[in-house]
């Protein structure tokens, strides 16, 4: 199951997370219009991911992820083909915000987590990191080929191709998907019930003792509000360091070449910490390991304020990686917290609240920037904001150390 939704995010992250952006300069050239009203159509799509995402959730427990992955694949290769006709701004918008996006929200970022955290328990965070380096992994492998085919044979018959591409390989992938290991004789991590094969009440009772908790349930919790802060503040801080990422090596005095090729060093120094990361994570306590996360990237900034020699530069761009790489284990510690039932709709109502980061994070830093010339406010601002959080999660040690508990007695009775 994570092999299946992994290489539908591998497709996904080479022709759209990462692809996308290689449409960015052809699309913006061929309609007529300017680099700003492009990049409307990116910061609209967080804000619609964060209306969505509730919604999907319900969806998602309700159904299953199946129906919404099989939907989410039908409507992203329709839209990759309809985008190679559209011939106007508002056409392009429609197809990008209305078909696109709309389906890569709920099929390619949430539903793909919900199949780890229902098919694992022990080894939740190793499996949500594989579905999440899928993206990388297909950003490094994919993308360059689209770059490749738009130059070649221009960028609609590229987006055509990508649609096709969506509908022949992802496709026939996500109907094979199953909504839990209890539906095919299976108990978490691949265990098998001890009669027969058959799922007993108790074994499903053990493995779920204490740890079901509804949305509404959750969010009456402080640790739910707790990692809701956390990750408003980690993504505030994440996506304005990889949209501005460039200008503030620039900034720094590195050349534009120099500065992106630093960039590839943050893109791979990401995919080499998802695995380092998931396989320590399942080890050891999560939020410690989630708290040193947070940390380290706040203590690459001061030196980045204060010089920029090479060392300054590589440190921050190898530790700030950090927050991103270890976003699996932030979802892996929402389902030790609230389980694996209502985990979709749990996520839902997360990310209706902290995509709005990820939405101003990049605004508000261009933005200081317009007005100061400098990115020295915006860093000291990544800096408290990653402070606060690593605060935020240091409240979380010892209540999930009590829920592993729990859940530990639960499974030996």
């Amino acid at each position: 199951m994570i092999g299946l939704v992994s290489a539908i995010r591998i497709v996904g992250g080479g022709l759209h997370q990462f692809g996308f952006t290689v449409f960015f300069l052809p699309i913006s050239q061929d309609l007529g219009v300017g680099r700003a009203a492009t990049s409307l159509a990116f910061s609209l799509s967080r804000a619609q991911g964060a209306i969505e995402a509730p919604l999907v959730g319900y969806l998602i427990d309700r159904y299953g992820p199946r129906p919404i992955l099989v939907a989410a694949v039908f409507l992203a290769g329709v839209g990759y083909i309809l985008l190679s006709w559209v011939n106007s701004y508002t056409s392009f918008m429609i197809v990008y915000l209305g078909v696109i996006c709309l389906a890569f929200v709920a099929g390619f970022v949430h539903s793909p987590m919900v199949v780890a955290n229902s098919w694992f328990i022990r080894q939740r965070a190793r499996a949500m990191t594989v579905v999440s380096a899928a993206v990388p992994v297909g950003g490094a492998l994919i993308s360059p080929l689209l770059a490749i085919g738009v130059t070649s044979m221009g960028w609609r018959w590229a987006a055509f191709v990508s649609g096709c591409i969506f509908l022949l390989v992802c496709l026939p992938l996500s109907f094979r998907l199953k909504r839990s290991p209890e539906s095919i004789g299976l108990l978490p991590d691949g265990d098998i019930s001890s009669v027969d094969g058959a799922i007993s009440s108790a074994d499903t009772k053990n493995k779920s003792i204490n740890a079901e908790f509804t949305s509404r349930q959750a969010m009456k919790t402080w640790v739910f509000w707790v990692l809701v802060l956390s990750m408003t503040a980690r993504v505030t801080c994440y996506s304005a360091a990889t949209v501005h990422f460039v200008p503030v090596m620039v900034w720094k005095g590195l050349s534009e070449g120099a500065a992106a090729s630093l960039l590839g060093a943050f893109a791979l120094a990401n995919l080499v910490a998802h695995f380092v990361l998931g396989w320590i994570a399942d080890r050891v306590n999560k939020p410690k390991l989630l708290a040193i996360c947070n940390l380290l990237p706040a203590l690459s900034v001061p030196p980045l304020l204060w010089d920029a020699g090479n060392w300054q530069l590589w440190f921050f761009t190898i530790l700030f990686t950090l927050l991103d790489a270890s976003f699996p284990i932030v979802w892996a510690t929402v389902g030790d917290f609230f389980g694996r039932r209502h985990f979709a709709t749990v996520r839902g109502s997360m990310s209706f609240f902290y995509m709005w980061g990820s939405f101003a994070g990049p605004v508000l830093a261009g933005a200081i920037y317009d007005r100061t010339q400098s990115y020295m406010t915006v860093l000291w601002i990544w800096f408290n904001l990653l402070g606060f959080a690593t605060l935020l999660i240091l409240l979380l040690i010892r209540p999930w150390t009590n829920r592993m508990k729990e859940q530990s007695s639960g499974h030996d009775e």
